[in-house]
């Protein structure tokens, strides 16, 4: 099969397009002939090896482990091992795996697939697993989000963020989204009520305070979104520029939370396929839609993740088979 793989870190020039062999499954493993994979920043952080501790949690030292980049993915069964039973061959599915989705065919376990709603094509289905998993468990899980509460999202224009957006109005919230000019629009029609332009205005103790702030991109300084907190609020912190969600004042977030009545957390999110059915539930009523900036052949995936990289994606990228 056609696959994008990498034998060292690097960047995106490590990538090249090979032949390997299609992937043996197990028991309770599922082969899925692949038809599109999402471009998440996990991609970006796999590709290099950074932040470099991350090497060290079974990862590969001096290369990957998995050489197949690539998480998200959408596709349809080919064959299913002889444990699993929700699913079988021909549905369409939706999910993520461990091994690479970079490729015409990956292996997953049944627990972190689910069928693909009827209402989205396969590209805008790949969109979904890994950013929109991340949005609701930040939320739910994490904040504890409420009916009536002031939510603040931080990088609410990207992938993670356009779902948190519309998650926290599903979940009733008042929603103040935080994003580049360019973005502005969009998140307004994902349901933010109030907008704030980064590139214009700060963040800051002079405007309302917040129940719950959920901070997508952590480059924030956590002192400050303190202050824009309730006195019992909620500080749930996706992502860190510098360590992939757990850089130094993402720990020392967790750390001052002893010490505080405010609620400092990281959130590390968990792959079930009950998130998937949660998403798949508001997809089909309309009230949950995967934004897609860009869509790249599978040969141009090194290209999808250079433009990840820049930073100035409005919702996900793909990539397609």
């Amino acid at each position: 099969m056609k696959a994008i793989v990498q034998d060292g870190y690097g960047s995106a020039d490590a990538l090249h397009y090979a032949d390997i062999d299609v992937p043996e499954i197990g028991v309770e493993d599922v082969l899925v002939r692949v038809r599109a994979a999402g471009v998440d920043p996990g991609v970006w952080h796999m590709m290099t090896g950074r932040p470099y501790p991350l090497r060290l949690f079974g990862r590969g030292v001096r290369h990957p482990k998995v050489p197949v980049r690539g998480r998200d993915l959408s596709g349809v069964v080919q064959a299913v091992g002889a444990a699993v039973t929700r699913l079988r061959p021909g549905m369409a599915v939706y999910g993520v795996t461990r091994h690479g989705s970079f490729a015409e065919y990956a292996v997953s376990c049944e627990s972190e697939l689910f069928r693909k709603p009827d209402e989205l094509s396969f590209a805008q289905a790949a969109a979904v697993p890994v950013s929109g998993v991340t949005a609701l468990q930040g939320l739910r899980d994490v904040g504890h989000v409420q009916r009536g509460q002031q939510v603040l999202i931080i990088g609410a224009g990207g992938g993670v963020g356009c779902y948190a957006v519309q998650l926290a109005r599903t979940f009733g919230a008042h929603v103040t989204a935080v994003c580049s000019t360019s973005k502005t629009e969009l998140v307004r029609s994902l349901g933010a009520e109030d907008v704030i332009d980064y590139t214009r205005e700060q963040v800051d103790a002079r405007g309302p305070r917040f129940d719950l702030i959920l901070d997508t991109v952590g480059r924030q300084p956590v002192p400050v979104l303190r202050r824009v907190l309730t006195r019992h609020g909620t500080l749930a912190i996706v992502g860190d520029s510098w360590l992939g969600g757990f850089g130094p004042h993402n720990l020392l977030a967790s750390y001052r939370s002893a010490f505080s009545q405010q609620r400092l957390r990281i959130v590390v999110a968990k792959q079930r396929f009950e998130d998937l059915e949660f998403l798949t539930d508001l997809i089909e009523v309309g009230r949950l839609v995967p934004v897609i900036d860009r869509i790249y052949p599978l040969l141009e995936a090194a290209d999808a993740i250079r433009y990840l990289a820049q930073g100035n994606v409005a919702g996900n990228v793909v990539v397609s088979m």
